[in-house]
């Protein structure tokens, strides 16, 4: 048996969390918690952690505070799982492909600048999708390349 193969752990559906389980709802469910986090930090119908603060000011319950605690630790691990995975480079590009997107649909007349609503969501929506795609992108690599991604560990010698 090789070092690989006992490496693996099996488990009831047969998952061995090797790279090659990956499947596209992986994918979709990592976007889904991504458009969440963004979606309940803010977002323009009034009702974001960003709106309970404003109206909890300058009363703030420590419930207010653990829930925001708990949103910067997810920003943290998203923002830094994305980064890891595409590099800052790879983030730009992507987030550069939305915005000519926007403007694309601007240009064309599908969204209005003056629609501060919708094209706060669009933009929320975007974000929200560049960090699921980033989250997801050491998968996405190595499915389209055969390349799995490996963390380096620092032994500091």
């Amino acid at each position: 048996m090789t070092a690989c193969k006992m490496a693996r752990f099996p488990t009831k559906r047969g998952f061995d969390g090797s790279m090659d389980d990956f499947k596209f709802s992986g994918i979709l469910w990592r976007v889904v918690f991504s458009l969440a986090l963004v979606y309940l930090t803010f977002n323009p119908s009034g009702h974001s952690y960003y709106h309970w603060v404003k109206n909890s000011v300058p009363h703030i319950q420590p419930v207010v505070a653990i829930c925001g605690i708990l949103l910067l630790g997810a920003w943290l691990f998203f923002v830094h799982s994305t980064f890891a995975a595409m590099g800052a480079v790879g983030v730009a590009l992507l987030m550069a492909l939305f915005a000519a997107i926007v403007w694309w649909m601007v240009s064309n007349g599908w969204l209005a600048l003056s629609d501060r609503s919708r094209f706060a969501w669009i933009v929320l929506t975007m974000l929200g999708l560049v960090l699921g795609i980033g989250m997801s992108w050491a998968h996405i690599r190595q499915r389209l390349s055969g390349q799995a991604s490996v963390d380096r560990i620092d032994t500091g010698r």
